[in-house]
């Protein structure tokens, strides 16, 4: 089986347009919630949203593109390039692009595996809005808003022509697109795949959806995330994409491509449970189950980026879950979770917390979870509220999607 380690990373997020940006605000403590600028939700009782703020997809797209496509595509191919820069793939012409939206070549074996929930949620509803006052919608409705159309533009733009995949598993999508490319190259499959996660679900359908199912918070500041908290309601919805790529690790290193970490496990279980409500023994199966697809035990694991999304029930049972497997160590391991600061970005946030994984594990450094004044007492876990500079060499990171589907990563320094 061959070594897969990541190379590059891009994102676009809450608390800022590229990757670097938002870790570095994660250092701060900074979050990137507030309530809902410009958009139709100031009526709804769920105002506190994670916005991408001070983006820009004309580097990338040509207005008729931008026109056309969903922005949950905008900030996928933004993240692709800028990985793709990070890895070394592609020179950093920002001028060229701007005159010549279409990407250099990045080498036509590579494949794209991208992850979405909602694909074109915003898009679809203002061609429901359109077509009720008797309007026709674009002939591009369907292609663009379709989930893995975010897959295909970047294959298109960067002129790749391996696999293309588009997967949708709630919000476990980006954590299963990024671990399912790391099974193909692990198998010899291929040997760099571009994967990652993407969102735009902030429109009234979206935010509406979500808020009556009971799952967004009603608190109306910036600390509506609060992740183990004792008086956390619910998740704070939000958009944006992180993609990483990934490469076999003998070609990485022939062409001196930095890295970040190495992955090392991967699963994807699930709970066969219910269609909201997760189940304990499901994750920890799932956790335990990548453990042994990177041979290596509980004592092990140095550190935990939880999914931790900041529902009452969410956080209890994934707090159970890690006791289940680690036992009386899960109070002592080092967890952070990072959707304090971001909100809940769906698909994007699996894949965004693997970036910042990779990251702790190359820079030894975790970064706090925000807004837990109280720790809940059922969630007895050693949540790091401070950045902390640990060493740590095997960490993990999870992602648990409606319909009990879970999927975990580990990750080596």
């Amino acid at each position: 089986m061959q070594r897969v380690v990541i190379t590059g990373i891009g994102a676009v997020t809450p608390l800022a347009p590229d990757f670097r940006g938002s870790w570095n605000r994660m250092l701060e403590g900074a979050s990137g919630l507030a309530r809902a600028a410009g958009r139709d939700l100031s009526s709804l009782p769920w105002s506190v949203v994670g916005e991408v703020k001070g983006f820009d997809p004309s580097p990338y797209l040509s207005e008729k593109e931008r026109r056309q496509l969903d922005p949950f595509i905008h900030y996928a191919l933004a993240a692709a390039v800028m990985a793709a820069e990070d890895a070394g793939l592609l020179p950093h012409i920002p001028e060229e692009r701007a005159r010549s939206p279409r990407i250099a070549r990045s080498g036509e074996s590579s494949g794209v595996i991208i992850g979405s929930s909602r694909g074109g949620i915003g898009t679809l509803e203002r061609a429901l809005h359109a077509s009720a006052a008797g309007r026709r919608p674009s002939p591009f409705l369907m292609p663009a808003t379709t989930i893995s159309m975010a897959a295909s533009i970047i294959a298109q733009k960067l002129r790749t022509s391996g696999v293309c995949l588009g997967i949708s598993t709630a919000c476990a999508s980006g954590a299963n697109a990024v671990g399912e490319a790391f099974r193909m190259i692990r198998s010899g499959q291929a040997s760099r795949v571009f994967a990652g996660g993407t969102e735009a679900p902030l429109c009234r359908i979206g935010v509406s959806g979500y808020g009556s199912s009971g799952a967004l918070s009603r608190l109306s500041d910036a600390s509506a995330s609060r992740p183990f908290d004792r008086q956390r309601d619910g998740f704070v919805l939000a958009e944006g994409a992180a993609v990483l790529v990934l490469e076999e690790y003998h070609a990485a290193r022939l062409r001196n491509a930095p890295v970040y970490a190495e992955i090392i496990g991967y699963s994807t279980l699930s709970d066969g449970h219910h269609l909201t409500r997760p189940q304990r023994e499901g994750e920890a199966r799932a956790i335990s189950a990548a453990l042994d697809d990177a041979g290596v035990g509980p004592e092990a694991v140095d550190y935990i980026n939880a999914h931790a999304t900041s529902t009452p029930l969410g956080d209890r049972t994934e707090a159970e879950a890690l006791h289940q497997v680690f036992g009386r160590r899960a109070a002592r391991l080092p967890v952070s979770a990072l959707k304090s600061m971001t909100g809940h970005m769906l698909a994007a946030s699996g894949a965004f917390e693997i970036a910042c994984t990779a990251m702790s594990l190359k820079e030894e450094i975790i970064p706090p979870t925000i807004n837990l004044s109280e720790k809940d007492p059922s969630c007895d876990l050693n949540v790091i509220t401070e950045p902390s500079c640990l060493p740590m060499t095997v960490a993990l990171s999870s992602s648990f999607g409606f319909g009990g589907i879970n999927a975990v990563l580990a990750l080596k320094k």
